[in-house]
């Protein structure tokens, strides 16, 4: 127990010191180089900025716009992932002949596909959801598909011994050996939305923080420009450690949760 409880606390104990840390050497780094406030601002004037932007309204207006565009894109990304793995699993000369075809759509730069977004779609939430769904479904996808195949046929003839049903089968080993690749895939899933999202806004939106980037580069203010970044940065934290939280909600007997706990 007293190890468990030293590995939970352990992350907010280091954590908090390599950021100290970091921000130190930057300090002194920009410093002892004099390092020009357009290459490189001091770490005071970034948080300065932080504070001016986070009092700022149309800050949250533009940060509303981005969580929704990510969480959007990611639940559709969930269901059209979670019914693709289940199928490719399952049918096996579906997933042999939709491969090639899944592959390439992959390998396209997203990028430039976010052009014909645009003149599809318009610069409205629609582009930025479409891009980010389009990036975290293959994740999900990927594990999900993973997931049902782990069912070895030895567990399912070990159910049918003991007279279950496919909804108590489904219910009892499918399900529970299932997901915890699919909250793996989410957990990669969420990470890839989010920057399908800024992408997406910082080539073709006129809201949200990707196009507050934008426009703070435009203007050539690094210290608010830093400042944007930090404050994505933790947006993306916040989100990403909702669906992990969902991991030791939903799966808390698995190894995985057992290992982040030091059991």
């Amino acid at each position: 127990m007293t190890r468990g409880r030293s590995m939970r606390l352990l992350p907010w104990i280091t954590t908090p010191l390599l950021l100290i840390a970091f921000f130190v050497a930057w300090d002194v780094f920009v410093r002892a180089f004099d390092v020009n406030e357009l290459v490189l601002p001091r770490p005071g004037a970034v948080f300065e900025s932080l504070g001016t932007v986070v009092r700022d309204p149309v800050t949250w207006d533009h940060a509303r716009v981005t969580v929704l565009e990510t969480t959007t894109g990611f639940l559709a990304a969930l269901v059209f992932g979670v019914v693709a793995g289940v199928v490719l699993g399952k049918v096996p000369w579906i997933e042999r002949s939709l491969r090639p075809m899944i592959v390439a759509s992959q390998v396209v730069p997203k990028v430039a596909l976010i052009p014909l977004f645009v003149i599809w779609f318009g610069f409205g939430i629609t582009s930025k959801v479409i891009m980010a769904a389009m990036l975290a479904f293959f994740p999900i996808m990927l594990n999900v598909q993973l997931g049902v195949r782990s069912v070895e046929s030895g567990q399912r003839e070990v159910m049918r011994s003991l007279n279950a049903g496919r909804w108590q089968t489904f219910l009892h080993l499918e399900l529970k050996s299932t997901m915890p690749y699919v909250l793996a895939g989410m957990e990669v899933g969420i990470v890839f939305a989010i920057i399908g999202t800024i992408v997406g806004e910082y080539l073709g939106g006129s809201e949200g923080l990707g196009y507050l980037v934008v426009v703070t580069l435009n203007a050539l203010d690094a210290p608010q420009l830093f400042a944007v970044i930090i404050l994505l940065s933790v947006i993306g934290l916040a989100m990403y450690f909702v669906v992990n939280t969902l991991k030791r909600v939903l799966i808390p007997w698995h190894e995985s949760v057992y290992g982040q706990n030091g059991v």
